[in-house]
């Protein structure tokens, strides 16, 4: 999956300001790890009179099947093969919609310290793509880009250049040609990639309206195809879609009065309007785990199957947690929660506080003995049932902390989720999805079993018919004189 930028310039203006404007060095090629692949960034030419940046995205099909929300057990197996082999790797779509932002993510928002004032500079820019899906063909390229000011070189790519009678396939090469400042060229690409693909990688949440109007913002209100484009991004997702092309229309009110959408916007006075906006779901199970922590008074934590490392982030802006240890088996998941962290940067006595460790939850780990606490958060749910015991035995048998958190989704909420079809799990790497009682039958065998008495909680809004979406456990060691009493009652 490959991008380049060009633009030209003399020794008043050089081209090379273009590494200022993306922050990164023309003189050496440099990588970035992202969720999907790894991202290259380097420059092919770098004068004063001419310089090209280059992003070349290596897609690791694997990540992108774990990562992607799939469709849980079951599928055909040809459906299950299409997962891996596709043109995922190698057309532009929304991964690499998702690595521009990411990668050239100051450059995306205008931002320059070492020279602010080249931000608002108009560049002559010639942007080449040189696979991209379009459903809708090159008319549709056309349509999106040509109302933007740019000069469209469009080829289809023939299904085989030796079998011509057989067509054009669904991809074309783009190149665009104009002047613009390159935060307004970046944001054009973000929205219209994805459009053009007619797909995501990734499940769209309300967040993405956010998104959409944000990167569109002085060019998307006033498109003439605004309301595919929107649709697209969306996902065809009706509800967000509405709320988006309402927005959009109060922009272009707002122009068209010379004043601030929000002044036209104020049917609700909102010193008197105090409905709270709702949190991400996974905000409030991590609220949820932090107060059950500081509830057990546990000062030395365990993280277990910690991923990305967000929880193990929150646990350290508490500093009544004065030892932190994330443990996952993914060494790629491992290494994006040192970046997260930061480690490489972190203070020694904030270092001191925490670290990582590569382990499998369904093996006895004597490095996990001796605990105050221990988090499986969204974690059960990845593992096949038979390896359950397996995963019991070392946490409750063998680690034995005196606090275990376990959350896991409650399949009975499904059916409140508006994009999940019915019958399906909510990630395709899930094993299961228990109901609220199958849960605590589980957790209170478990706590039988080891010596533990058990508590639930829900995590997100309690519906009255289906339970919250997230079910939480909290297990806590008995006393040794505790658990003879309970044996002997």
């Amino acid at each position: 999956m490959f991008l380049t930028i060009s633009t030209t310039g003399d020794s008043g203006r050089p081209a090379t300001d273009l590494g200022f404007l993306l922050h990164k060095h023309p003189g050496r090629a440099q990588r970035f790890s992202t969720a999907q692949g790894t991202a290259h960034v380097f420059y092919p030419e770098a004068t004063p009179e001419r310089c090209t940046a280059a992003l070349l995205l290596e897609v690791d099909p694997v990540a992108l099947v774990r990562r992607n929300k799939g469709k849980g057990r079951g599928g055909a197996p040809d459906s299950a093969l299409a997962q891996y082999v596709n043109d995922r790797p190698y057309a532009a779509s929304s991964l690499l919609a998702v690595a521009l932002a990411g990668v050239f993510s100051s450059a995306l928002k205008g931002q320059c310290h070492a020279r602010p004032e080249l931000p608002a500079r108009r560049l002559p820019l010639r942007i080449e793509v040189p696979a991209l899906p379009a459903r809708g063909g090159a008319a549709l390229v056309e349509r999106l880009f040509a109302p933007l000011g740019w000069q469209l070189t469009v080829q289809p790519v023939a299904l085989d250049e030796k079998f011509p009678e057989w067509g054009d396939s669904r991809y074309v090469s783009l190149v665009l040609e104009g002047e613009s400042t390159l935060a307004e060229a970046l944001r054009q690409l973000y929205v219209l990639l994805p459009v053009l693909d007619d797909a995501k990688h990734y499940w769209v949440a309300a967040d993405e309206v956010d998104k959409l109007l944000r990167h569109g913002e002085g060019w998307l209100e006033n498109h003439p195809e605004h309301r595919l484009i929107t649709s697209r991004f969306l996902t065809r997702r009706w509800s967000l879609t509405r709320d988006a092309l309402e927005r959009l229309a109060l922009a272009r009110l707002a122009e068209a009065d010379d004043t601030e959408a929000g002044e036209l916007d104020n049917a609700v006075d909102e010193r008197t309007d105090t409905e709270d906006k709702p949190l991400p779901l996974a905000v409030r199970r991590r609220e949820a785990i932090l107060a059950a922590l500081r509830a057990s008074g546990a000062a030395r934590v365990l993280d277990l199957g910690c991923g990305q490392g967000q929880l193990t982030a929150e646990l350290l802006k508490d500093v009544r947690f004065t030892e932190i240890v994330g443990v996952d088996v993914s060494m790629r998941a491992l290494k994006e929660a040192a970046r997260r962290l930061r480690l490489d940067r972190m203070g020694e006595r904030q270092a001191a506080r925490v670290r990582l460790l590569q382990g499998s939850l369904a093996y006895t780990d004597r490095r996990l003995a001796g605990y105050d606490a221990a988090v499986l958060s969204e974690v059960i749910e990845h593992l096949d049932l038979p390896r359950l015991p397996a995963l019991e035995h070392a946490v409750f048998g063998a680690a034995r902390p005196r606090t275990v958190i376990v959350t896991t989704p409650n399949a009975e909420y499904n059916v409140r989720w508006e994009s999940l079809p019915a019958g399906h799990v909510r990630h395709g790497d899930h094993r299961f999805e228990w109901t609220r009682a199958e849960f605590r039958a589980w957790a209170g065998e478990v706590a039988r079993r080891h010596g533990y008495t058990v508590e639930f909680t829900p995590v997100g809004p309690d519906d009255p018919e289906v339970g919250p979406p997230t079910q939480m456990a909290v297990f806590t060691a008995q006393h040794p004189t505790d658990a003879k009493e309970a044996d002997a009652a």
